[in-house]
């Protein structure tokens, strides 16, 4: 161990040293030890901070690894071979808002999503993947993350074909960069793939889910036409609910963070200051009363509950508090001696088992709108003053049932608020409870980030689209509510970001799709190819066949397939796909029909009954869902190829065509009289991705081979949860419902485990079919159930 110097710390040049840094080196790391005299904890980091940035400034060869806030160090490592050298850390805001608690050692869970993170045990952010980077991706990724560092490119877009490992190089790339890192989705589906793929290949990190919490929502809306008000109806997941707290808590806590969310990502949430202030930290030896303890819970919107012991409540017994965190899935038993506190232990709240013994304890607060009491004092007076104009605005109008209406909704509001510190919508007096102005951006997920993060748009030809749309079509929708006095005009506050917004708040943004559009084309510093797979597959042979008796022929090309092999068929209409499968039906072809009624379940059981053998062709519309990466499927027939729309536009014919490169066998069937622009820009396409595969596999003497998959693994939403014998035909009698319900409750509840929400649904529902057609009781609950205790 050398010492290495020290440095005073103090908040203006003729001050008094308030700290001092004493630094010492071990092997190829070294730590900083902080020295606290006296200073107020902000005070203190922000200083703190400004040495560390000299500090690593001046040795750039290193990185912050860890901090350790219960003994005030910081460890520092060399960086690996792949980092670039000289790169410069800079203190983030994450940084910043963890120094306001100066000893936070929250309690922790070991596994699981709902894994609690400790500040002080931040690990770099590590892949652990059973392969090493192959095909194009070692290039890809130097090219990535040389792009960002040495290039100073803030978009760059990662153009990978269909199997070539695109979650992979983003995965390696974010290793490389050290930086939290937002992924979004374009649908719930996609996101929840994406997070059980990267909780696998960055085990020691915190990676977190943050999707939209509800199973079922039908926003507030009014429609003038008819004069219909429409209640906002919802039902929460609770589940997703503490994910999405999970993943506020991390950001706030630890730097090692990777967060797949949906668009949900750029809709407002509670100001992430009042998260952090108002978190209260609770220490063993700590004097305070009971009564005081428990008035600070309610202020952090926990609710009491003795019976029904939950997330978000906590419930007494003499001197023993209980609380169970949003966040975790353990709760924390605070013992106290008069007023002094005994003892904190982390317990299984099912079992009832001691789990830890803890030094101290961070709860954050249960709702992300909570607020601390003289802020909210300010917004109720903020809401009144408003309502007083708006009142008056319709009384000037004329609008008399307008002026009752909105004095009625806001006041009933604002009572609850002054009871219950929370009413339903809060969300809509969001601008009163923050301290931005009307018409600024509203606090978001991205507000959680540091100032220097990662963005990752996944699908992003799919994703920037939705983004843009979010805006407008929620703008909309209030316009009448305002209009008619349903809501104050600052409810147009609590929207989703513009798309402007969202490029402004996000610093370093990587664009991934097989098929960028011109969006990412135009404003990416530099698009890095993807071409050549890790598994050596070549793109499909393309064949362009004439229209008239396209019929005749697929049925030709069916007949002389191997048995091993399958075939997707893509029609432009409903009735043509259901024709033509009626078709093939009587043509004796083992034939299948997946349409856009086809729930989650009846997909999966389609898929797997494709793969097994037990039909050979499956037709479709829109054959663009997840889950139909088969590696049985060597043709590919897309029917009226040179009828140009969404359908048949090139991006989604590239898309398309691709369902048949992961058969060592592919080929694709266009069906076209003229061949489109669009078409003939495809084929183009996908040739030149072959010819540089096969030139590559040439080179280096690779033999491609079609993909080995087992059929029981599927990247299909609910290819984790058993699903035999769930379709629940034929039922003879009430008796056979019954047992049938059992085993489909056990089928539900082992979906949700699997975060298969939307699997879990479709369950739900046919449990509440046979309910009905059998007249059995027990269908009272709607919802889908929360993943149980050992999830």
């Amino acid at each position: 161990m050398v010492l290495c110097g020290h440095w005073d710390v103090r908040p203006n040049p003729v001050g008094e040293d308030v700290a001092k840094l004493v630094v010492w080196h071990e092997g190829d790391r070294f730590r900083v030890l902080v020295v606290a005299f006296w200073i107020p904890i902000l005070l203190l980091a922000i200083e703190v901070n400004a040495v560390l940035r000299q500090l690593v400034a001046f040795t750039g060869k290193y990185r912050p690894v860890g901090t350790d806030y219960l003994h005030g160090t910081m460890t520092f490592a060399a960086h690996g071979n792949r980092d670039v050298p000289g790169r410069v850390e800079r203190p983030s805001r994450g940084a910043r808002l963890k120094g306001i608690e100066p000893y936070p050692v929250p309690m922790s869970d070991s596994g699981g999503p709902l894994s609690i993170d400790r500040p002080n045990v931040d690990h770099p952010l590590r892949v652990d993947a059973p392969f090493e980077p192959a095909g194009d991706q070692p290039e890809a990724i130097e090219q990535l993350v040389a792009g960002y560092e040495q290039q100073g490119y803030d978009k760059q877009t990662l153009l990978g074909v269909t199997g070539s490992g695109k979650t992979n190089t983003v995965s390696w790339t974010i290793e490389e960069l050290q930086q939290p890192t937002l992924v979004i989705a374009h649908n719930k589906t996609l996101a929840a793939q994406l997070y059980e793929e990267f909780r696998n290949l960055f085990p020691d990190n915190a990676v977190e889910y943050f999707v939209s919490y509800y199973d079922y929502y039908q926003p507030e809306a009014y429609v003038e036409q008819t004069d219909t008000y429409i209640d906002k109806d919802a039902s929460i997941n609770d589940e997703i609910d503490r994910l999405r707290h999970s993943a506020t808590r991390s950001l706030l806590t630890r730097d090692d963070v990777i967060v797949v969310a949906s668009v949900s990502a750029i809709y407002g949430l509670g100001d992430p200051r009042n998260y952090v202030d108002m978190s209260l930290r609770i220490e063993e030896g700590e004097r305070i009363d009971r009564d005081e303890l428990l008035g600070k819970l309610v202020d952090l919107n926990y609710e009491r509950n003795d019976v029904d012991f939950t997330q978000g409540t906590f419930r007494v017994r003499g001197d023993t508090v209980e609380i169970y965190p949003m966040y975790g899935r353990y709760a924390v038993r605070c013992e106290l001696w008069g007023d002094e506190v005994d003892s904190l232990r982390k317990v299984d709240p099912l079992e009832g088992k001691v789990v830890s013994e803890e030094p101290a304890v961070l709860l954050h607060p249960a709702e992300h709108y909570s607020q601390p009491e003289e802020r909210l004092e300010e917004a109720i007076a903020e809401i009144e003053q408003r309502l007083e104009e708006r009142i008056a605005y319709f009384e000037r109008q004329g609008d008399l049932v307008a002026a009752q209406r909105i004095e009625e909704r806001t006041t009933f509001d604002l009572e609850m608020m002054r009871e219950a510190g929370y009413c339903s919508g809060i969300e809509n007096y969001a601008v009163h409870l923050s301290d931005r102005e009307e018409g600024e951006a509203p606090y978001t997920l991205l507000d959680y980030f540091p100032d220097d993060f990662l963005t990752v748009v996944d699908e992003s030809h799919q994703t920037i689209p939705q983004i843009k749309g979010q805006f407008a079509g929620d703008k909309s929708r209030k316009e009448s509510l305002v209009a008619n006095g349903f809501r104050l005009p600052t409810a147009f506050d609590n929207r989703p970001l513009t798309f402007e917004e969202f490029e402004e708040k996000t610093d370093r943004t990587l664009y991934v799709s097989a098929t960028p559009s011109d969006y990412e084309r135009e404003h990416s510093g530099q698009i890095v190819e993807q071409i050549v797979r890790p598994t050596h597959l070549v793109d499909p042979e393309i064949e362009v066949a004439d229209a008239s008796g396209q019929v005749d022929d697929l049925l030709d090309r069916i007949a002389n397939m191997p048995d091993e092999e399958r075939v997707l068929v893509t029609t432009l209409t409903k009735r043509m796909a259901e024709d033509l499968t009626e078709f093939l039906e009587e043509a004796g072809v083992d034939v299948a029909y997946m349409h856009d009624e086809t729930d989650t379940l009846e997909r999966h059981e389609l898929i797997r009954s494709l793969r097994l053998g037990e039909i050979q062709v499956l037709v479709g519309i829109n054959l663009l869902r997840e889950g139909l990466d088969i590696p049985e499927v060597s043709l590919v027939a897309i029917l009226d190829a040179d009828q140009e729309g969404f359908l048949r536009s090139e991006t989604t014919l590239v898309q398309t065509m691709g369902r048949a490169a992961r058969n060592v066998n592919g080929n694709v069937v266009l069906y076209a009289d003229e061949p489109s622009s669009a078409m003939t820009a495809a084929i183009e396409e996908t040739q030149r991705r072959r010819r540089i595969q096969r030139e590559y596999n040439e080179e280096h003497g690779f033999e491609p081979t079609t993909i080995e998959k087992e059929i029981g693994k599927s990247s299909l939403p609910g290819s984790k949860t058993d699903t035999s014998e769930v379709a629940g035909d034929g039922v003879a009698d009430a008796d056979e419902a019954a047992r049938q319900i059992d085993h489909l409750e056990e089928r539900m509840q082992a979906a949700a485990n699997n975060l298969e929400f939307e699997l879990a649904a479709d369950i739900r529902d046919r449990i509440h079919e046979l309910r009905r057609e059998f007249d059995l009781a027990g269908g009272d609950d709607e919802g889908v159930p929360a993943p149980r205790e050992g999830f």
